[in-house]
């Protein structure tokens, strides 16, 4: 009989490349996610995985383990979603969730709120983290949602195995000092902003990559960014204090931030699709925790939008 849990700590290998990165995901030393592979050989009754210089790879026996092993591991995640909610009488259990910084403090943390009223038996645990950083979490099991955004023209990979669904759209503002000569203007041309400094999220990231593209190719110009954090409030302060620009979207603006003005592109703007990402088979339990940041995203979306008319 194949013990389960080896076999997750077999697709954390597949997927992390060596067996230091899976004992690190896992929480593991080395020496027992090598423990845990043996025996899963034993059970086997053939090698799984072959040395690749300082790496490993499944062997053909290997390949065919993991590729059962999404489907075993939902199955087995699904009872125990059905038992806990038949124990409870009520919908129960654990669901993970991570966000980018500004979703988790608009969307995840009212859900959480109301999720506490409606499903008191649903323990939510968040985090904040990257979409890239969490993906390989998400296939292995370790969160059950996330929500990720992407911006215009800049499309991210599609994965099959995923299931997505809209959550909001919003636009992209310029943001500037209040005392900025530009800043009681309905609505701003970005090329007038040519000589400003910016600030922006750490290069490598999708704010980045488009800051760089709406200054390029909306205002003509190379934007002289000068300070960078992954860090909305930050970024903000920046702003306020040093007399730089940003480009921010609604759900870090949307809320009357002190001390700047927030005002759309006179023209050919930029918005930002904020999604919500499982995997296929949703438990009851994940569906009630997707459904209540759904409703917790149309709130931020309707508070945006009247503060944008205000």
């Amino acid at each position: 009989m194949i013990d389960l849990r080896r076999l997750r700590v077999l697709r954390e290998v597949h997927v992390r490349g060596t067996l230091h990165a899976a004992a690190q995901a896992l929480g593991y030393t080395p020496s027992a996610v090598s423990q845990q592979l043996s025996a899963l050989e034993r059970e086997a009754g053939t090698p799984l995985l072959e040395r690749v210089g300082r790496n490993v790879r499944l062997t053909e026996a290997g390949q065919v383990l993991v590729r059962h092993a999404d489907g075993l591991l939902e199955g087995v995640e699904a009872a125990a979603a059905e038992v806990a909610a038949v124990s409870a009488g009520r919908l129960a259990g654990v669901v993970r969730v991570a966000a980018f910084q500004s979703a988790f403090l608009r969307i995840v943390a009212p859900a959480i709120r109301a999720l506490a009223e409606r499903h008191p038996a649903i323990r939510l645990e968040a985090t904040e983290t990257e979409v890239e950083q969490a993906l390989p979490d998400l296939r292995l099991h370790q969160l059950d949602l996330l929500v990720g955004d992407e911006y215009d023209a800049q499309p991210r990979a599609i994965h099959p195995e995923f299931q997505r669904e809209v959550a909001l759209r919003e636009r992209i503002n310029i943001v500037l000092p209040v005392d900025h000569p530009l800043a009681n203007a309905k609505r701003i041309r970005l090329a007038s902003l040519a000589g400003l400094p910016w600030a922006t999220s750490q290069p490598g990231t999708g704010h980045y990559a488009m800051h760089l593209r709406a200054c390029r190719s909306i205002g003509g110009f190379e934007p002289d960014i000068r300070y960078t954090s992954d860090d909305f409030v930050l970024l903000l302060e920046m702003v306020r204090t040093t007399g730089a620009g940003a480009l921010l979207p609604d759900l870090v603006v949307g809320f009357e931030p002190p001390g700047v003005a927030v005002r759309p592109f006179e023209s050919g703007g930029v918005g930002r699709e904020v999604f919500l990402l499982t995997r296929r088979t949703r438990t009851p339990t994940v569906e009630a925790v997707a459904e209540q940041l759904r409703e917790a995203a149309e709130v931020a979306a309707t508070r945006s939008r009247a503060q944008s008319l205000s």
